[in-house]
Formats: C-alpha cells, structure tokens, sequence
C-alpha cells in the first residue's frame, strides 16, 4: 500500500465535506443552485469512491493509483464548475467553512 492511498483518501473526504457543506447551505437559504449542487455531490462523491477503489486496489501488476487519484481530481473539478449563488458578504471563514449562511427559510416549529 502506497502513500498515495492516503492522499486519495483525503481526497474523497473532501469531495463529501464540500457536498454536505452545499446540502447544508440549500437547507438554510432554498437557492437552486446550492440545491443543484447538493444533488450533483452525490454523483461525484461516488466518482470519488471510484477513485479511491482504484487507488485502494491498485497491484504491481495492475498499476491504478495514478488513475484513481485523477477520478478524485475530476470529481473535484466538476464540484467546483456548478454555478450557485453569492450567500456570502461579510461572514467570517469558519461560517464559510461550515456553510453557516444566513437563514433565508425558517425551520419548522416543534410543539402543540
């Protein structure tokens, strides 16, 4: 087992943190391009699977990590090219980071 094993590992997670992140963000404001985001992660997080099962799987024979490793950077790359909306304007990077946008639907209400 290579190193590269963890990079792809590393990888795939990203590619799920950034499309919980949309999902997050679609359920706190209802913009269609976040929704449309969060429905495309879930494609390119099996892509990033796929990738990482290359990398994961890879023989001396059967050499795949390479191949794996770019499954993981298209699936990066196509996450990145959706188009959304600005949510942002004067929020700090951990509310970024987490996608803590601002409430634009209110939740439920719990109780009688």
């Amino acid at each position: 087992m290579s190193y590269l094993v963890y990079v792809a590992l590393f990888g795939m997670l990203v590619v799920f943190f950034l499309w919980l992140r949309d999902a997050r963000i679609f359920l706190r404001t209802g913009l269609p391009g976040y929704r449309n985001a969060a429905f495309r992660g879930v494609l390119y997080g099996a892509l990033a699977i796929l990738g990482f099962a290359f990398t994961y799987f890879s023989t001396e024979r059967f050499p795949t990590e390479l191949l794996g490793l770019g499954i993981i950077l298209a699936a990066l790359y196509f996450q990145g090219k959706i188009t959304r909306e600005r949510v942002f304007s004067k929020e700090n990077t951990w509310d970024r980071l987490t996608g803590n946008a601002p409430r634009k639907i209110t939740p439920p209400q719990r109780g009688i």
